[in-house]
Protein backbone atom coordinates (compact mmCIF):
# COMPACT_ATOMS: atom_id res chain seq x y z
CA UNK A 1 0.00 0.00 0.00
CA UNK A 2 3.00 2.32 0.79
CA UNK A 3 4.37 1.64 -2.48
CA UNK A 4 1.10 2.64 -4.43
CA UNK A 5 0.57 5.88 -2.50
CA UNK A 6 4.21 6.77 -3.60
CA UNK A 7 3.58 6.16 -6.78
CA UNK A 8 0.29 7.77 -7.16
CA UNK A 9 3.03 11.00 -6.05
CA UNK A 10 4.68 10.52 -8.97
CA UNK A 11 4.66 10.81 -12.42
CA UNK A 12 7.28 8.84 -15.02
CA UNK A 13 9.03 8.07 -11.51
CA UNK A 14 9.26 11.82 -10.11
CA UNK A 15 7.42 14.33 -8.15
CA UNK A 16 4.32 15.42 -9.92
CA UNK A 17 5.57 19.04 -9.15
CA UNK A 18 8.51 18.56 -11.44
CA UNK A 19 6.28 18.59 -14.48
CA UNK A 20 4.40 21.66 -13.08
CA UNK A 21 7.87 23.43 -12.84
CA UNK A 22 8.51 22.19 -15.93
CA UNK A 23 5.90 23.64 -17.62
CA UNK A 24 6.18 26.83 -15.88
CA UNK A 25 9.60 27.33 -16.80
CA UNK A 26 8.75 26.06 -20.73
CA UNK A 27 6.59 29.17 -20.59
CA UNK A 28 8.12 31.75 -19.19
CA UNK A 29 11.07 30.60 -21.47
CA UNK A 30 8.95 30.93 -24.09
CA UNK A 31 8.23 34.49 -23.07
CA UNK A 32 11.54 35.38 -22.52
CA UNK A 33 13.31 33.91 -26.18
CA UNK A 34 10.35 34.62 -27.79
CA UNK A 35 10.63 38.85 -26.78
CA UNK A 36 14.16 38.94 -27.29
CA UNK A 37 14.39 37.26 -30.84
CA UNK A 38 12.12 40.18 -32.00
CA UNK A 39 13.92 42.85 -30.22
CA UNK A 40 16.51 43.48 -32.06
CA UNK A 41 14.49 43.57 -35.07
CA UNK A 42 11.82 45.95 -33.38
CA UNK A 43 14.30 48.33 -32.55
CA UNK A 44 16.16 48.74 -35.95
CA UNK A 45 13.28 48.25 -38.43
CA UNK A 46 10.65 50.19 -36.41
CA UNK A 47 12.46 52.51 -34.08
CA UNK A 48 15.03 52.98 -36.50
CA UNK A 49 17.82 52.70 -34.32
CA UNK A 50 21.37 52.31 -35.19
CA UNK A 51 22.77 49.06 -34.77
CA UNK A 52 25.43 50.27 -32.25
CA UNK A 53 22.40 51.87 -30.51
CA UNK A 54 20.47 48.41 -30.82
CA UNK A 55 23.27 46.49 -29.78
CA UNK A 56 24.25 48.16 -26.46
CA UNK A 57 20.34 48.16 -25.17
CA UNK A 58 19.98 44.75 -25.77
CA UNK A 59 23.57 44.06 -23.52
CA UNK A 60 22.48 46.31 -21.15
CA UNK A 61 18.79 45.00 -20.66
CA UNK A 62 20.76 41.29 -21.19
CA UNK A 63 23.19 42.36 -18.45
CA UNK A 64 20.52 43.01 -15.86
CA UNK A 65 18.54 40.34 -16.29
CA UNK A 66 21.52 38.00 -15.58
CA UNK A 67 23.03 40.31 -12.74
CA UNK A 68 19.21 41.36 -10.96
CA UNK A 69 18.59 36.90 -9.89
CA UNK A 70 21.18 37.11 -7.80
CA UNK A 71 19.48 39.52 -5.59
CA UNK A 72 15.80 37.88 -6.14
CA UNK A 73 17.78 34.20 -5.18
CA UNK A 74 19.13 36.26 -1.84
CA UNK A 75 15.70 37.78 -1.10
CA UNK A 76 13.48 34.34 -1.42
CA UNK A 77 16.15 32.14 0.51
CA UNK A 78 16.55 34.85 3.04
CA UNK A 79 12.79 36.21 3.55
CA UNK A 80 9.99 35.00 0.92
CA UNK A 81 11.05 31.68 0.15
CA UNK A 82 11.11 30.22 -3.63
CA UNK A 83 7.30 29.81 -4.42
CA UNK A 84 6.20 33.37 -2.99
CA UNK A 85 9.43 34.84 -5.44
CA UNK A 86 8.20 32.98 -8.24
CA UNK A 87 4.80 33.97 -8.42
CA UNK A 88 5.90 37.94 -7.95
CA UNK A 89 8.39 37.03 -10.44
CA UNK A 90 5.27 36.10 -12.75
CA UNK A 91 3.59 38.79 -12.58
CA UNK A 92 6.15 41.10 -13.09
CA UNK A 93 6.83 39.14 -16.29
CA UNK A 94 3.09 39.28 -17.44
CA UNK A 95 3.00 42.89 -16.90
CA UNK A 96 5.89 43.87 -18.74
CA UNK A 97 5.16 41.52 -21.73
CA UNK A 98 1.74 43.59 -21.63
CA UNK A 99 3.59 46.79 -21.67
CA UNK A 100 5.68 45.33 -25.09
CA UNK A 101 2.80 44.58 -26.80
CA UNK A 102 2.12 48.29 -27.32
CA UNK A 103 3.87 49.68 -30.14
CA UNK A 104 2.91 52.89 -30.83
CA UNK A 105 3.62 55.08 -34.09
CA UNK A 106 6.65 53.46 -35.96
CA UNK A 107 9.89 55.83 -36.37
CA UNK A 108 9.84 57.69 -39.69
CA UNK A 109 13.13 59.20 -41.98
CA UNK A 110 13.42 62.64 -43.63
CA UNK A 111 15.23 62.75 -47.05
CA UNK A 112 18.13 64.35 -45.30
CA UNK A 113 18.61 62.05 -42.69
CA UNK A 114 16.59 63.27 -39.97
CA UNK A 115 14.77 60.45 -37.87
CA UNK A 116 11.08 61.21 -36.02
CA UNK A 117 10.52 59.04 -33.02
CA UNK A 118 7.59 57.79 -30.58
CA UNK A 119 9.27 58.46 -27.18
CA UNK A 120 6.26 57.72 -25.50
CA UNK A 121 6.40 54.42 -27.07
CA UNK A 122 9.61 54.28 -26.69
CA UNK A 123 9.40 55.41 -22.56
CA UNK A 124 6.76 52.65 -21.99
CA UNK A 125 9.45 50.02 -23.74
CA UNK A 126 12.04 50.83 -21.63
CA UNK A 127 9.41 50.68 -18.62
CA UNK A 128 8.37 47.43 -19.63
CA UNK A 129 11.98 46.04 -20.22
CA UNK A 130 12.20 46.41 -16.43
CA UNK A 131 9.75 44.76 -15.40
CA UNK A 132 10.62 41.75 -16.94
CA UNK A 133 14.44 42.34 -15.21
CA UNK A 134 12.34 42.39 -12.57
CA UNK A 135 10.26 39.53 -12.70
CA UNK A 136 13.56 37.28 -14.32
CA UNK A 137 15.18 38.40 -11.01
CA UNK A 138 12.38 36.75 -8.84
CA UNK A 139 11.77 34.06 -11.41
CA UNK A 140 14.75 32.45 -12.67
CA UNK A 141 16.95 31.80 -9.89
CA UNK A 142 14.16 30.23 -7.49
CA UNK A 143 12.43 28.25 -9.98
CA UNK A 144 15.69 26.28 -10.00
CA UNK A 145 16.53 26.10 -6.64
CA UNK A 146 12.89 24.92 -6.10
CA UNK A 147 13.29 21.83 -8.64
CA UNK A 148 16.04 20.74 -6.18
CA UNK A 149 14.04 21.24 -2.86
CA UNK A 150 11.52 17.93 -4.72
CA UNK A 151 13.94 15.53 -3.67
CA UNK A 152 15.84 14.55 -0.45
CA UNK A 153 19.85 14.50 -0.20
CA UNK A 154 21.47 11.67 -1.79
CA UNK A 155 18.03 10.92 -3.84
CA UNK A 156 19.39 9.61 -7.13
CA UNK A 157 16.28 11.05 -9.37
CA UNK A 158 17.52 14.73 -8.83
CA UNK A 159 20.14 14.66 -12.14
CA UNK A 160 17.99 13.57 -13.80
CA UNK A 161 15.12 15.72 -12.46
CA UNK A 162 16.77 18.52 -13.80
CA UNK A 163 17.68 17.12 -16.96
CA UNK A 164 13.92 17.24 -17.41
CA UNK A 165 13.38 20.71 -16.51
CA UNK A 166 16.59 21.77 -18.72
CA UNK A 167 14.91 20.09 -21.53
CA UNK A 168 12.12 22.20 -20.59
CA UNK A 169 13.81 25.48 -20.87
CA UNK A 170 14.52 24.73 -24.29
CA UNK A 171 11.10 23.14 -25.40
CA UNK A 172 9.92 26.79 -24.31
CA UNK A 173 12.95 28.40 -26.36
CA UNK A 174 12.22 26.62 -29.59
CA UNK A 175 8.74 27.12 -29.75
CA UNK A 176 9.62 30.60 -29.00
CA UNK A 177 11.33 31.46 -31.64
CA UNK A 178 9.35 29.84 -34.34
CA UNK A 179 5.80 31.03 -33.49
CA UNK A 180 6.94 34.89 -31.70
CA UNK A 181 9.03 35.82 -34.50
CA UNK A 182 6.70 34.42 -37.26
CA UNK A 183 3.91 36.24 -35.80
CA UNK A 184 5.79 39.53 -35.10
CA UNK A 185 7.17 39.23 -38.75
CA UNK A 186 4.41 38.59 -40.14
CA UNK A 187 1.48 40.12 -38.56
CA UNK A 188 3.32 43.04 -36.13
CA UNK A 189 5.58 43.19 -33.49
CA UNK A 190 2.63 44.19 -30.76
CA UNK A 191 1.58 40.24 -31.64
CA UNK A 192 4.68 38.83 -31.60
CA UNK A 193 5.34 40.49 -28.21
CA UNK A 194 1.84 39.67 -27.07
CA UNK A 195 2.68 36.11 -27.58
CA UNK A 196 5.39 36.44 -26.04
CA UNK A 197 2.65 37.56 -22.89
CA UNK A 198 0.52 34.93 -23.45
CA UNK A 199 3.33 32.42 -22.78
CA UNK A 200 4.36 33.66 -19.55
CA UNK A 201 0.22 33.82 -18.22
CA UNK A 202 -0.29 30.39 -19.23
CA UNK A 203 3.07 29.70 -16.55
CA UNK A 204 2.09 31.64 -13.90
CA UNK A 205 -1.30 29.73 -13.84
CA UNK A 206 0.06 26.84 -14.23
CA UNK A 207 2.98 27.27 -11.49
CA UNK A 208 -0.63 28.73 -9.44
CA UNK A 209 -2.32 25.96 -9.80
CA UNK A 210 -0.02 23.26 -8.96
CA UNK A 211 0.57 24.28 -5.45
CA UNK A 212 -1.10 21.25 -3.40
CA UNK A 213 1.63 19.13 -5.46
CA UNK A 214 4.61 20.95 -3.87
CA UNK A 215 3.50 19.93 -0.14
CA UNK A 216 4.98 23.04 1.40
CA UNK A 217 7.98 23.00 -0.36
CA UNK A 218 9.53 26.39 -1.04
CA UNK A 219 7.82 28.53 1.49
CA UNK A 220 9.30 31.03 3.61
CA UNK A 221 11.84 30.15 6.35
CA UNK A 222 10.46 33.36 8.15
CA UNK A 223 7.21 33.24 8.06
CA UNK A 224 6.35 35.35 11.10
CA UNK A 225 8.56 38.03 9.82
CA UNK A 226 6.54 38.33 6.86
CA UNK A 227 3.36 39.06 8.78
CA UNK A 228 5.10 41.29 11.14
CA UNK A 229 4.29 45.23 10.46
CA UNK A 230 6.59 47.97 9.73
CA UNK A 231 5.39 51.52 8.84
CA UNK A 232 2.23 50.12 8.89
CA UNK A 233 2.24 47.42 6.32
CA UNK A 234 3.28 43.83 6.56
CA UNK A 235 7.12 42.95 5.67
CA UNK A 236 6.20 41.05 2.89
CA UNK A 237 4.26 43.85 1.14
CA UNK A 238 7.13 45.96 1.54
CA UNK A 239 9.27 43.72 0.23
CA UNK A 240 7.03 44.24 -3.16
CA UNK A 241 6.63 47.27 -3.05
CA UNK A 242 10.18 48.08 -2.81
CA UNK A 243 10.59 45.33 -5.93
CA UNK A 244 8.33 47.42 -8.25
CA UNK A 245 10.02 51.09 -7.00
CA UNK A 246 13.14 49.33 -8.28
CA UNK A 247 12.03 49.13 -11.38
CA UNK A 248 12.28 52.66 -11.61
CA UNK A 249 16.48 52.73 -10.91
CA UNK A 250 16.51 49.77 -13.90
CA UNK A 251 13.84 51.91 -15.89
CA UNK A 252 16.55 55.04 -15.84
CA UNK A 253 19.50 51.99 -16.13
CA UNK A 254 18.07 50.50 -19.40
CA UNK A 255 18.35 53.79 -21.24
CA UNK A 256 21.96 54.52 -20.00
CA UNK A 257 24.57 51.95 -21.10
CA UNK A 258 27.39 53.78 -19.49
CA UNK A 259 25.69 53.30 -16.28
CA UNK A 260 25.22 49.54 -16.72
CA UNK A 261 28.76 49.23 -17.83
CA UNK A 262 30.48 51.50 -14.73
CA UNK A 263 28.40 49.28 -12.76
CA UNK A 264 29.52 45.88 -13.51
CA UNK A 265 33.21 47.08 -13.29
CA UNK A 266 32.98 48.30 -9.78
CA UNK A 267 30.68 45.15 -9.27
CA UNK A 268 33.64 42.96 -10.86
CA UNK A 269 36.77 44.58 -9.07
CA UNK A 270 34.50 44.28 -5.92
CA UNK A 271 34.25 40.48 -6.70
CA UNK A 272 38.04 40.39 -7.37
CA UNK A 273 39.54 41.70 -4.18
CA UNK A 274 37.45 40.23 -1.73
CA UNK A 275 38.12 36.55 -3.40
CA UNK A 276 41.97 37.75 -3.43
CA UNK A 277 41.09 39.07 0.43
CA UNK A 278 39.24 35.61 1.29
CA UNK A 279 41.64 33.59 0.03
CA UNK A 280 44.83 35.04 1.75
CA UNK A 281 43.29 35.25 5.26
CA UNK A 282 40.55 32.26 5.48
CA UNK A 283 41.72 29.62 3.49
CA UNK A 284 44.09 26.87 3.55
CA UNK A 285 46.53 26.06 0.62
CA UNK A 286 44.02 23.01 -0.88
CA UNK A 287 40.75 25.42 -0.65
CA UNK A 288 42.81 28.57 -1.64
CA UNK A 289 44.01 26.77 -5.04
CA UNK A 290 40.72 25.11 -5.65
CA UNK A 291 39.21 29.16 -5.05
CA UNK A 292 42.03 30.24 -7.65
CA UNK A 293 41.19 27.02 -10.36
CA UNK A 294 37.29 28.54 -10.29
CA UNK A 295 38.45 32.11 -10.92
CA UNK A 296 40.31 31.52 -13.53
CA UNK A 297 37.02 28.91 -15.34
CA UNK A 298 34.82 32.17 -14.46
CA UNK A 299 37.73 34.64 -16.65
CA UNK A 300 36.80 31.99 -19.38
CA UNK A 301 33.68 31.92 -19.40
CA UNK A 302 33.02 35.34 -19.88
CA UNK A 303 35.30 35.00 -22.93
CA UNK A 304 32.80 32.02 -24.28
CA UNK A 305 28.99 34.16 -23.57
CA UNK A 306 30.16 37.34 -25.06
CA UNK A 307 31.16 34.69 -28.20
CA UNK A 308 27.88 32.99 -28.11
CA UNK A 309 25.45 35.49 -27.13
CA UNK A 310 26.15 37.10 -30.56
CA UNK A 311 23.23 35.05 -31.34
CA UNK A 312 20.88 37.82 -30.48
CA UNK A 313 22.54 40.61 -32.06
CA UNK A 314 25.17 40.71 -34.52
CA UNK A 315 24.07 36.99 -35.57
CA UNK A 316 20.43 37.91 -35.98
CA UNK A 317 21.11 41.32 -38.00
CA UNK A 318 23.39 38.93 -39.98
CA UNK A 319 20.70 36.37 -40.58
CA UNK A 320 18.33 39.04 -41.62
CA UNK A 321 20.54 40.93 -44.38
CA UNK A 322 23.32 38.80 -45.50
CA UNK A 323 21.51 35.42 -45.17
CA UNK A 324 20.46 33.63 -48.78
CA UNK A 325 16.61 32.62 -46.41
CA UNK A 326 14.73 30.84 -49.45
CA UNK A 327 13.91 27.44 -49.04
CA UNK A 328 12.03 26.06 -51.88
CA UNK A 329 8.90 28.52 -51.96
CA UNK A 330 9.27 29.67 -48.37
CA UNK A 331 11.04 32.51 -46.82
CA UNK A 332 12.34 31.45 -43.55
CA UNK A 333 12.25 34.43 -40.80
CA UNK A 334 15.57 35.46 -40.14
CA UNK A 335 14.68 35.31 -36.33
CA UNK A 336 13.90 31.48 -36.71
CA UNK A 337 17.03 30.35 -37.11
CA UNK A 338 17.65 30.52 -33.44
CA UNK A 339 15.23 27.47 -33.24
CA UNK A 340 18.34 25.66 -34.08
CA UNK A 341 19.96 26.56 -30.66
CA UNK A 342 17.66 24.74 -28.87
CA UNK A 343 16.53 22.02 -31.06
CA UNK A 344 20.26 21.07 -31.12
CA UNK A 345 20.16 21.04 -27.63
CA UNK A 346 17.50 18.99 -27.15
CA UNK A 347 19.08 15.97 -29.83
CA UNK A 348 22.74 16.61 -28.16
CA UNK A 349 22.41 16.66 -24.94
CA UNK A 350 21.60 12.87 -24.17
CA UNK A 351 24.32 12.03 -26.79
CA UNK A 352 26.87 14.51 -24.93
CA UNK A 353 25.68 12.92 -21.55
CA UNK A 354 26.05 9.36 -22.77
CA UNK A 355 29.56 10.19 -24.25
CA UNK A 356 31.21 12.15 -21.21
CA UNK A 357 30.21 7.82 -19.17
CA UNK A 358 31.33 6.12 -22.11
CA UNK A 359 34.98 7.88 -22.30
CA UNK A 360 35.70 6.64 -18.58
CA UNK A 361 38.89 7.55 -17.77
CA UNK A 362 39.43 9.10 -21.08
CA UNK A 363 36.86 11.66 -20.25
CA UNK A 364 38.30 15.02 -20.29
CA UNK A 365 38.52 17.23 -17.37
CA UNK A 366 36.67 20.32 -16.95
CA UNK A 367 39.50 22.80 -18.13
CA UNK A 368 39.65 20.63 -21.14
CA UNK A 369 35.85 20.68 -21.90
CA UNK A 370 35.94 24.89 -21.28
CA UNK A 371 38.88 25.28 -23.45
CA UNK A 372 37.01 22.54 -26.12
CA UNK A 373 33.82 25.01 -25.73
CA UNK A 374 36.07 28.07 -26.30
CA UNK A 375 37.20 26.45 -29.71
CA UNK A 376 33.86 25.48 -30.98
CA UNK A 377 32.55 28.55 -30.59
CA UNK A 378 35.87 29.91 -32.67
CA UNK A 379 35.00 27.44 -35.24
CA UNK A 380 31.41 28.16 -35.39
CA UNK A 381 32.34 32.10 -36.73
CA UNK A 382 35.07 30.22 -38.65
CA UNK A 383 32.36 28.22 -40.50
CA UNK A 384 30.73 31.95 -41.57
CA UNK A 385 34.07 33.50 -42.56
CA UNK A 386 34.13 30.02 -45.05
CA UNK A 387 30.73 31.43 -46.23
CA UNK A 388 30.72 34.39 -46.69
CA UNK A 389 34.43 33.85 -49.10
CA UNK A 390 32.65 31.56 -50.83
CA UNK A 391 28.99 33.58 -51.72
CA UNK A 392 31.05 35.67 -54.01
CA UNK A 393 28.65 38.74 -54.96
CA UNK A 394 25.56 37.27 -53.67
CA UNK A 395 24.03 36.06 -50.02
CA UNK A 396 25.51 33.67 -48.15
CA UNK A 397 23.63 30.00 -47.99
CA UNK A 398 22.27 29.08 -44.91
CA UNK A 399 23.32 26.39 -44.42
CA UNK A 400 26.65 27.82 -42.95
CA UNK A 401 24.51 29.51 -40.04
CA UNK A 402 23.21 26.61 -39.18
CA UNK A 403 26.64 24.56 -38.96
CA UNK A 404 27.41 27.68 -36.66
CA UNK A 405 24.59 26.91 -34.49
CA UNK A 406 25.60 23.63 -34.43
CA UNK A 407 29.18 24.27 -33.32
CA UNK A 408 27.89 26.80 -30.92
CA UNK A 409 25.13 24.34 -29.14
CA UNK A 410 28.43 21.26 -29.35
CA UNK A 411 30.46 24.67 -27.57
CA UNK A 412 27.60 25.05 -24.89
CA UNK A 413 27.37 21.51 -23.53
CA UNK A 414 30.79 21.42 -23.07
CA UNK A 415 30.74 24.36 -20.51
CA UNK A 416 27.35 25.31 -19.28
CA UNK A 417 26.07 21.72 -17.43
CA UNK A 418 29.70 21.74 -15.94
CA UNK A 419 29.83 25.24 -14.99
CA UNK A 420 27.69 25.43 -12.30
CA UNK A 421 28.30 21.94 -10.65
CA UNK A 422 31.87 23.34 -10.47
CA UNK A 423 31.09 26.47 -8.55
CA UNK A 424 29.56 24.58 -5.99
CA UNK A 425 32.17 21.99 -5.82
CA UNK A 426 35.46 24.41 -5.42
CA UNK A 427 33.71 27.49 -3.51
CA UNK A 428 34.52 26.64 -0.02
CA UNK A 429 31.20 26.07 1.74
CA UNK A 430 30.83 29.64 3.26
CA UNK A 431 31.06 31.19 0.31
CA UNK A 432 29.22 29.37 -2.02
CA UNK A 433 26.38 31.90 -2.44
CA UNK A 434 29.17 34.28 -3.16
CA UNK A 435 30.99 32.34 -5.90
CA UNK A 436 27.24 31.44 -7.53
CA UNK A 437 26.30 35.49 -7.61
CA UNK A 438 30.12 35.98 -9.35
CA UNK A 439 29.53 33.46 -11.84
CA UNK A 440 25.73 34.87 -12.80
CA UNK A 441 27.73 38.51 -12.63
CA UNK A 442 30.86 37.18 -15.28
CA UNK A 443 27.39 35.76 -17.35
CA UNK A 444 26.15 39.28 -17.35
CA UNK A 445 29.18 41.10 -18.13
CA UNK A 446 29.59 38.48 -21.29
CA UNK A 447 26.52 39.93 -22.00
CA UNK A 448 27.18 43.75 -22.23
CA UNK A 449 30.50 42.60 -23.87
CA UNK A 450 28.83 40.79 -26.85
CA UNK A 451 26.97 43.98 -27.56
CA UNK A 452 30.44 45.95 -27.75
CA UNK A 453 31.48 43.35 -29.41
CA UNK A 454 28.48 42.91 -32.24
CA UNK A 455 29.13 46.53 -32.89
CA UNK A 456 32.67 46.06 -34.93
CA UNK A 457 30.00 45.05 -37.44
CA UNK A 458 27.43 48.17 -37.21
CA UNK A 459 26.00 48.76 -40.92
CA UNK A 460 24.72 52.16 -41.91
CA UNK A 461 21.02 51.78 -42.92
CA UNK A 462 18.47 53.99 -44.32
CA UNK A 463 14.88 53.03 -42.96
CA UNK A 464 16.49 49.85 -41.28
CA UNK A 465 17.64 48.03 -44.00
CA UNK A 466 21.25 47.60 -45.41
CA UNK A 467 20.72 49.20 -48.83
CA UNK A 468 24.71 47.78 -49.67
CA UNK A 469 24.73 44.15 -49.65
CA UNK A 470 28.92 43.75 -50.32
CA UNK A 471 29.90 46.21 -48.13
CA UNK A 472 27.48 44.46 -44.74
CA UNK A 473 29.22 41.38 -46.05
CA UNK A 474 32.14 42.74 -45.51
CA UNK A 475 31.41 44.39 -42.11
CA UNK A 476 30.15 41.30 -41.09
CA UNK A 477 33.58 39.33 -41.85
CA UNK A 478 35.70 41.40 -40.17
CA UNK A 479 33.54 40.64 -37.20
CA UNK A 480 33.60 37.17 -37.66
CA UNK A 481 37.21 36.91 -38.95
CA UNK A 482 38.44 38.72 -34.92
CA UNK A 483 35.81 36.01 -33.09
CA UNK A 484 37.14 33.52 -34.76
CA UNK A 485 40.56 34.04 -34.04
CA UNK A 486 39.48 35.18 -30.37
CA UNK A 487 37.58 31.80 -29.90
CA UNK A 488 40.59 29.63 -30.73
CA UNK A 489 43.27 32.02 -29.36
CA UNK A 490 41.51 31.50 -26.01
CA UNK A 491 41.07 27.96 -26.69
CA UNK A 492 44.25 27.25 -27.06
CA UNK A 493 45.33 29.66 -24.20
CA UNK A 494 42.95 27.22 -22.00
CA UNK A 495 44.68 24.57 -23.04
CA UNK A 496 47.52 25.36 -22.68
CA UNK A 497 46.46 25.34 -18.84
CA UNK A 498 44.56 23.03 -18.10
CA UNK A 499 47.69 20.44 -16.31
CA UNK A 500 47.88 23.51 -13.84
CA UNK A 501 44.63 24.33 -13.15
CA UNK A 502 43.62 20.25 -12.95
CA UNK A 503 46.25 20.24 -10.31
CA UNK A 504 44.98 23.80 -8.65
CA UNK A 505 41.80 21.75 -7.95
CA UNK A 506 42.93 18.66 -6.21
CA UNK A 507 40.81 15.95 -7.33
CA UNK A 508 37.59 17.63 -7.43
CA UNK A 509 37.94 17.53 -10.79
CA UNK A 510 36.87 13.60 -11.27
CA UNK A 511 33.61 14.36 -8.93
CA UNK A 512 32.84 16.81 -11.58
CA UNK A 513 33.02 14.91 -14.70
CA UNK A 514 31.10 11.30 -13.19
Amino acid sequence: MANNSIKKEEFFGHPKALFILFFTEMWERFSFYGMKALLIFYLTRYHLFTDVNGNLLIGSYAALVYAVPVIGGFIADRYLGFRKAIVFGGIMLVLGHLGMAYEGNAATQSVTGEITRDDVALQIFYFSLSLIIVGVGFLKANISSLVGELYEVGDKRRDSGFTLFYMGINLGSFLATLICVWLGEKYGWSYGFGAAGVGMFFGLLTFISGRKLLKGKGESKVPELLEKKSFGLKNEWIIYAVSVLSALVFWQMVQRHEVVSYSLMIAGAASFVYIVYYSITQLDKKAREQLIALTILIVFTVIFWALFEQAYTSLNLFADRILDRDFFEHTISAGQFLSFNALFIILLAPVFAWLWVKLGKYNPNTAVKFSMALLLVGLGFGSLVLGISLSGLGKVAMIWLILTYFLHTCGELCLSPVGLSAVTKLSPAKIVGFMMGVWFLATASSEFIASILANIASVDTSNGTAPDLNLAKQSYLVLFEYLFYTGLGFGIALLALSPLIKKLMHGVDKELNN
